[in-house]
C-alpha cells in the first residue's frame, strides 16, 4: 500500500482509467488510426506498439511516442519508416506541449501510436508533420483525462457497523478515499489527504466530530491516486 519516491512532482495528468482510446483522422486519403494507452512503465508504453503492428499488420507505418513518469523523465519516439523527424517527434511535442489547464502542460503516463494507410497522395515533410501532429492532438481533444496526485493516507480503524455510514460521510465532505480493508473486528478505511498540516488538522477534527472522538487517524505513507 505505501508507496514512497522522490519525484518533484505532487500531481500530473494522465489518462483515464479504461481500454485504449482510439481516434481515426483522413488527410488526404490517408488513414491515420491513433490509439493513446495509460502507460505508468515503459513495457506497457512499447506494447501498445507490438499489439497495433498485429492488429494492422497491412499498414505502412506505426509511428509511436510516449512519456512515462510523474517528473516525465522517460520520452522515447519513433518514425517507424517516415522521413526522419516527421511523425515520432511531432507525435511527442503534442504529448509534452498538452495544456491540461491553463499554462500547465503536465500530462504523461501515456504512449501513443499512430498507424498510416498511405492513400497515394504525397504529404511532403512540413505535411507529414502537421498530420501526425494532429492526429495525437484529436485523440487527446476527445479522450477522458484524470488528475493524478501524490497523497498521504491515514488508515481508520472502525466497526464494520460503523463503517459504512462514516465513509457515506467522509465522502459527502469531500474527501478522498482510497483502498478499504477489512479484520476480523473492524474495518479499516483509507483517507488520502493533501500533505499539508491545515488538511490533516481539519480532517482529524471532521473524523472527531463524526465518531465522537473515538476514532483517529494513523499515517501510512504516500501514493499516487486518480482524483475527480
Amino acid at each position: 500500500m505505501e508507496i514512497e519516491d522522490d519525484s518533484r512532482a505532487t500531481a500530473y495528468t494522465t489518462l483515464a482509467e479504461g481500454p485504449d482510446f482510439r481516434h481515426e483522422l483522413e488527410i488526404r486519403r490517408s488513414r491515420f488510426i491513433t490509439v493513446l494507452r495509460r502507460s505508468p512503465d515503459e513495457d506497457t508504453a512499447r506494447s501498445l506498439v507490438a499489439a497495433l503492428r498485429r492488429e494492422f499488420h497491412d499498414a505502412r507505418h506505426h509511428c509511436s511516442a510516449f512519456v512515462v513518469g510523474p517528473d516525465r523523465m522517460v520520452q522515447r519516439s519513433s518514425d517507424d519508416g517516415e522521413p526522419s523527424g516527421t511523425a515520432g517527434i511531432p507525435m511527442l511535442e503534442a504529448l509534452l506541449k498538452r495544456e491540461t489547464a491553463p499554462g500547465v502542460t503536465n500530462l504523461s503516463d501515456v504512449s501513443a501510436v499512430v498507424v498510416r494507410y498511405f492513400g497515394g497522395i504525397l504529404l511532403g515533410t512540413g505535411g507529414l508533420v502537421r498530420a501526425y501532429s494532429e492526429s495525437v492532438s484529436a485523440a487527446l481533444d476527445a479522450a477522458p483525462l484524470v488528475q493524478r496526485r501524490r497523497l498521504r493516507l491515514h488508515a481508520v480503524s472502525v466497526p464494520h457497523a460503523a463503517a459504512g455510514r462514516l465513509e457515506n460521510d467522509l465522502r459527502s465532505a469531500g474527501y478522498v478515499m482510497a483502498e478499504t480493508g477489512y479484520g476480523a473486528n473492524e474495518t479499516v478505511l483509507r483517507l488520502a489527504l493533501p500533505d499539508e498540516p491545515a488538511a490533516m488538522a481539519d480532517a482529524g477534527a471532521r473524523l472527531a466530530a463524526l465518531t465522537a472522538g473515538s476514532a483517529v487517524l494513523q499515517p501510512e505513507g504516500t501514493e499516487w491516486i486518480d482524483v475527480p
